[in-house]
């Protein structure tokens, strides 16, 4: 057995790994990340006040009542709320928890429309309201990813300068900070919480793309699948926050849902300015084995001194391209459903703040777990060589994009059947795992030395989608929350899924691009001028000697 095999061996026995240890870090932080973007999606729910001409009405379809009466058939608070028959045991379960049984009715009971609701998803009735509708609602959501996208290259660039350490856990805990001060903001008016939230967007914007340097610094090519597995904390961060604020609304308020966020937070800053360095180099308690073996693995693929970032090189590049539209793709159809889950459950399944917090995260832990199972088969056929790295990225991609696609297709057409919903959203959000073996691996593999820069590029087109995804929801179901117009809401994403996703798999590689080492395609161009200055020399004295 060589050295270098030793070496090998001997890092894999190890335990405790520096790596493994950053890998959780990134993890957790991808969380925060999340969270504190995402808890205002449940969090609206409560804050927002019950209008009465707004209620839920009986004729939506899912909570629609079998119960046949004549035109002029009359009713009051004295009949008997046991004796409605309705679609199903869930519907009367929520309707007996949530609704008076003071009625009033004068037309046929096929339209009534409950008078007397009790707001379903706020236990708390000394909590501020907000009079916001369903159009202010989508801007409040939206704002977070309004300019979130103009600081994705700029934190690839700057974490190639100052280091991932400082940029990925300032920008985090910046956002973590601002999280504090929504309460405040949100009963200042919906303008003031909307420039809040436009402020936290761009500055948490730094963080994702500037952790693909460290990446690119810290993990040998055949286990970057894996690790990029910990940037999915984001899904665990939401399958968390979700259920975790349904509890904390219902026992305290909304308000503490921004306050927990925060303190959980600073929390993980605290462990992450102590543990994590920018590089194997730089690092004072890894081994003399793992820091080998890492940098041996990495090779010269990573340059220690940085050429200008060959941009014209980069637009002009093919494969760049499908990573963005991929990576576009993936997320139009990740924030629609993360985003808009607690408002889709409210409003067509009825269900209460609870329920909504368990089934809005429950496909993001699917996500997680998909994520690192497609992960380990990745690796394995890279590292096996049963599959190249460019067809192991086409896979990944066609199930993150198309495979999301099939069921978001489904649950455009599940209707009021509340089980194929459940099921379809959440193999919907699972699918969006391989995401971290497809786009977001790829452009690692095609560039090392601008892998932060091109996660800019990739974030900032899903940024976009951020924000316009809100706007298309609350356009689309404004003063309208039915299942025809949710409907036309999934297909909108579906199309976008599937269009990205095959144009992927016809076009991409995930092969390192010649400029990614400017300087070495350089090199021969100036050995070449100088061979040729020297040759044109000894031209020139050899013809003065014959002279």
């Amino acid at each position: 057995m060589g050295l270098e095999d030793q070496e090998i061996v001997e890092e894999v026995k190890e335990c405790c790994k520096a790596r493994d240890v950053l890998w959780y870090l990134v993890f957790v932080g991808f969380a925060v990340n999340y969270m504190i973007r995402i808890n205002l999606n449940i969090a609206i729910v409560a804050m927002i006040q019950a209008k009465p001409k707004d209620n839920i009405s009986l004729t939506s379809e899912c909570l629609a009542i079998e119960q046949t009466f004549n035109a002029t058939q009359r009713w009051d608070s004295s009949f008997p709320m046991n004796n409605l028959r309705l679609t199903t045991e869930r519907i009367s379960s929520f309707a007996r928890e949530n609704w008076s049984t003071e009625f009033a009715a004068t037309e046929p009971f096929s339209s009534i429309t409950f008078t007397a609701l009790k707001h379903p998803l706020s236990e708390n009735p000394n909590e501020a309201k907000f009079a916001w509708n369903e159009k202010i609602q989508g801007y409040v959501l939206g704002s977070f990813f309004w300019l979130h996208w103009t600081t994705q290259i700029p934190g690839g660039l700057l974490a190639s300068k100052y280091g991932t350490k400082m940029i990925f856990g300032l920008s985090n805990f910046a956002g973590v900070l601002l999280c504090f001060l929504i309460p405040y903001f949100a009963k200042l008016g919906s303008t003031e919480l909307m420039a809040l939230r436009l402020i936290q967007g761009i500055l948490c914007g730094f963080a994702w793309p500037s952790m693909h340097d460290m990446t690119a610094r810290w993990i040998p090519p055949n286990e970057r699948s894996k690790f990029v597995t910990s940037y999915l904390g984001s899904s665990v961060g939401a399958a968390i926050t979700y259920p975790i604020c349904g509890f904390i609304i219902h026992k305290w308020g909304w308000e503490y849902v921004f306050y927990a966020s925060s303190a959980f937070g600073t929390v993980w800053f605290i462990a992450w300015w102590s543990l994590v360095h920018d590089s194997p180099s730089q690092h004072p308690r890894i081994s003399e084995h793992e820091k080998n073996y890492i940098l041996k693995s990495l090779g010269q693929s990573v340059a220690k001194k940085r050429a200008p970032v060959p941009w014209a090189q980069i637009f002009r590049n093919r494969t760049v391209w499908m990573n963005i539209l991929a990576q576009w793709g993936g997320l139009w159809g990740l924030f629609t459903l993360m985003t808009q889950a607690p408002t889709y459950f409210k409003f067509i399944h009825g269900w209460n703040i609870r329920a909504t917090g368990v089934l809005s995260g429950l496909p993001h832990m699917l996500r997680m777990l998909f994520a690192y199972i497609f992960s380990q088969i990745g690796d394995y056929l890279m590292s096996t060589n049963k599959m190249s790295r460019t067809n192991v990225r086409k896979l990944a991609t066609a199930i993150c994009c198309i495979g999301q696609g099939m069921f978001m297709l489904a649950l455009a057409y599940s209707g009021c059947n509340s089980m194929m919903a459940i099921i379809s959203l959440t193999l919907a959000v699972g699918m969006h795992g391989s995401v971290s073996t497809g786009p977001l691996a790829s452009v690692v593999d095609i560039s090392p030395n601008y892998a932060a820069v091109l996660l800019g590029l990739l974030n900032t087109a899903g940024a976009i989608g951020g924000f316009l995804t809100p706007a298309v929801v609350g356009y689309l179901t404004y003063q309208n929350q039915t299942t025809t117009q949710w409907q036309k809401v999934f297909w909108i994403s579906t199309l976008w899924l599937f269009f990205t996703g095959i144009l992927y798999v016809i076009f991409a590689k995930s092969e390192i691009q010649p400029w990614n080492s400017p300087e070495k395609k350089k090199q021969p161009e100036e050995e070449m001028m100088v061979l040729k200055s020297q040759k044109d020399i000894e031209e020139n004295n050899k013809h003065k000697v014959i002279v």
